[in-house]
């Protein structure tokens, strides 16, 4: 993951206004849904230990199990979230022996989850981990423990108690970061004129979310122009599908219903289509495949007065 950012992104004048105090802050995230009442509950607990704490919600509509969207989601979040201890569970082995985990992080904030991956590239966007520890002591946790709801029995007890002060020592042990569960993430491979990449996630407008950013984009194809024209291809072998398609700044630069590839703004690349759903379209799925190039300019074929291409 490029980029990342050690201080809370504000305004200018936000942050010279000076502050005796800060609420203590959590933020939650999770693949529970909002039908159910596991987001309030968890809410709920983090009030009970903190009362002053604000508490916000991320998303609970993560796809079920996806650790991978679920860590994409809270990378996109963090910076602008006040620093405090945010909570990230997309957590299909609740209940087997994968580790509760806090992490610190350089800009001064704690992640809280299971140590799946899922809260590795937030810790990376917030300029890397410092500290990592269990969170195992019982004083930090509800007094029973389930088996299938640890984001209100252990995760949401002890982003409560961080948010609102307590030591990260004493929530747990400290174990080696480089330990940690590392997340299964697509990384683009960059050759000469092609950027070969994969889809990671698409957004409720069918935007797709790609796994490389814009100078993966430059070292591949060179400086770009606003406007020109790219090729697409879509799956791997000998025939996959193409499409063309415009690089461009914003949406309004193509024509409703066209497609573009841009720079969404958290720094990826992206394809779009202008009031339309890219996804669809173009029929893309996560984890799909894709190259970007330029056209391929036709041969050129000098005749010789007899109809036949003169050989160069």
């Amino acid at each position: 993951m490029a980029r990342s950012f050690t201080r809370v992104i504000t305004t200018p004048a936000a942050a010279r206004i000076p502050r005796e105090w800060n609420r203590p802050f959590v933020s939650i995230l999770s693949d529970w849904g909002e039908r159910d009442p596991s987001p309030a509950i968890c809410r709920g607990v983090i009030l009970g230990i903190a009362p002053e704490a604000l508490v916000v919600d991320v998303s609970h509509e993560v796809d079920k199990y996806n650790i991978r969207h679920g860590a994409l989601l809270l990378w996109c979040a963090v910076p602008f979230l006040p620093i405090g201890a945010h909570i990230a569970v997309v957590d299909p082995g609740v209940g087997t022996p994968r580790r509760a985990v806090a992490l610190e992080t350089a800009r001064g904030d704690y992640l809280v989850g299971p140590d799946n991956g899922v809260l590795l590239p937030g810790a990376e966007r917030l300029g890397g981990i410092t500290r990592a520890h269990l969170i195992e002591n019982p004083a930090y946790r509800l007094p029973l423990v389930s088996s299938t709801f640890h984001g209100r029995d252990i995760f949401s007890p002890a982003a409560a108690h961080l948010a609102a002060g307590v030591p990260l020592e004493q929530i747990g042990s400290p174990i080696d970061p480089n330990s940690l569960v590392t997340l299964d993430w697509p990384t683009p491979t960059v050759r000469f004129g092609e950027l070969e990449l994969n889809v990671i996630y698409v957004d409720t407008f069918g935007n797709v979310k790609l796994s490389g950013i814009t100078n993966d984009l430059v070292e591949a194809l060179g400086s770009l122009s606003r406007g020109e024209e790219l090729l697409l291809e879509v799956g791997t072998g000998s025939k996959p599908t193409t499409h063309q398609l415009k690089w461009a700044s914003t949406f309004g630069e193509v024509a409703p219903g066209e497609p573009l590839l841009y720079e969404d703004s958290y720094g990826r690349l992206c394809i779009a289509v202008n009031q339309g759903n890219a996804a669809k379209l173009l029929d893309l799925v996560d984890n799909e495949m894709l190259a970007i190039s330029r056209p391929r300019l036709p041969a050129i074929h000098h005749g010789d007065g007899d109809g036949e291409a003169e050989q160069r």
